[in-house]
């Protein structure tokens, strides 16, 4: 069996024959890709649903259907990212033309996450395919049947030259031994710190999608009874564990027992007798589940009950919560929702700033003027006003954190840019050469070049 360092030699090897660099060789690959994806289908949905209890809707919806939407847009327009994008030559350089030129970093590694583990590990390596890269993917050993399901479908469409998928005991601290060209990481902070330390003994890029505790704003201008709805759906995706669910509610005074009231609705609608509803999701692992029920805390008003055996928990509201409820003190990766309350602007930031540059920011409001005023003055990697979610669900917009909650993005052509170093190119002729940047210098040339460069 080869070692994790036989196959990055072999990638290595692999990669410097150029076999990855024409688009064409790339295209064939990704729509390869995309017919094996579509070929298993059943079998990644069999995977999520022992993995996660993720139902057939839900995981088209928020994997398997994303991932070839992912495919499809980055197929369709790939020739034109690789394309050598032309920029503009100083006078001073004349004659001359100049260059941009998108080129692969080599071996490439990414390791992702297990909540969405098809979505967040294949969106990255689709983007690192197409930038012309090889690949080893260390999927997660949390959601086992799906990384094994991936396994056999990368080994299907793809040399393990070209791409690889290990997993293991101990293949995180074995695959961070060793040197690539750029690693990406989706993942909690702690882990993407070891991960950063590890890229920084080679000088190695990353990429880092973390998480955080993602606020969400209900203000007094908010059509209440929509904002709970889609706050409800958001939160209990895959029974919380999403990274950019809607982590809080900041709600105002005056309309939070109405908000609350809405909330409690639409999870009965949604999910009644969740404990027993074959379509909510549950904890992925017994340490995960303990850690969630361990927030059970605080005033609950609907919800807090569990199923120990089945890796269930409730969907639960906390209200009012406060910053030093157990909810409050980490990200809660769980459909446990506290819902905090304020008065004024400076109640609400000193909410917000007590968990700061979250991945995601929600807000609601029918103002245009508190919509201007909170997405400029509050740091955050991306977010919805009136919605949650669903600004993830977009190949045009790039998707990242910011500070604790991560570096870099990607997704469509970002995540091209990501897996692409540009090489900035000029190309000056041969038929003219001026004389004024050769020694001896005189009076006259200083005035040329001061001409040319002011």
């Amino acid at each position: 069996m080869n070692t994790i360092e036989q196959i990055i030699n072999a990638q290595r090897e692999y990669f410097n024959t150029g076999i990855t660099l024409p688009v064409a060789a790339r295209l064939k690959c990704l729509k390869a890709l995309k017919a094996e994806i579509i070929a298993r289908e059943a079998d990644i949905f069999a995977a999520l649903k022992s993995d996660l209890n993720k139902s057939q809707s839900e995981s088209y919806m928020v994997e398997v259907g994303m991932v070839l939407e992912d495919l499809s847009n980055t197929i369709k327009h790939l020739k034109k990212w690789a394309k050598p994008k032309r920029a503009r030559t100083p006078l001073a350089q004349f004659p001359s033309k100049s260059y941009m030129l998108p080129s692969p970093y080599g071996v490439t590694l990414v390791i992702s996450p297990w909540n969405y583990p098809f979505l967040l590990t294949m969106q990255p390596v689709i983007s690192s395919i197409a930038a012309g890269n090889t690949v080893v993917v260390k999927p997660s050993r949390a959601s086992a049947e799906t990384s094994r399901v991936m396994k056999s479908l990368i080994e299907n469409v793809f040399p393990s030259e070209h791409v690889a998928c290990i997993y293991g005991e101990n293949a995180n601290a074995e695959v961070l031994d060793c040197k690539f060209d750029y690693i990406f990481f989706t993942g909690g902070a702690e882990v993407g710190k070891k991960v950063y330390v590890a890229a920084s003994q080679n000088l190695t890029p990353v990429t880092l999608e973390l998480g955080g505790k993602s606020p969400t704003v209900v203000d007094e201008t908010a059509k209440i009874d929509l904002a709970a709805k889609r706050i409800v759906f958001g939160k209990l995706l895959n029974a919380g564990q999403t990274c950019i669910a809607p982590d809080y509610i900041v709600a105002h005074s005056s309309i939070a027992d109405r908000l609350v009231e809405c909330m409690k609705k639409y999870i009965n609608k949604f999910y009644p007798d969740a404990l027993n509803c074959e379509y909510f999701g549950k904890i992925i692992s017994e340490r995960h589940y303990n850690r969630v029920k361990n927030l059970l805390d605080g005033n609950i008003v609907c919800g807090g009950g569990f199923d120990d055996e089945k890796h269930k928990i409730e969907p639960t509201v906390i209200y009012p919560a406060t910053l030093d409820d157990k909810a409050m003190q980490e990200e809660i990766f769980g459909p446990i929702m506290p819902v905090l309350t304020y008065s004024d602007e400076a109640e609400l930031y000193k909410i917000l700033y007590a968990h700061p540059t979250p991945l995601a920011f929600y807000l609601f409001t029918g103002k245009k003027k508190n919509e201007k005023k909170l997405m400029r003055k509050f740091m955050f990697g991306g977010g919805c006003v009136n919605d949650v979610i669903m600004h993830i669900a977009t190949t045009k917009m790039p998707f990242g954190g910011v500070g604790t909650s991560g570096i870099g993005s990607y997704h469509g052509e970002a995540g091209f840019k990501t897996f692409s170093h540009v090489k900035s190119v000029l190309k000056k002729s041969t038929k003219l050469d001026l004389p004024i940047r050769y020694t001896p210098y005189s009076k006259f040339k200083d005035k040329l070049v001061r001409f040319f460069m002011k």
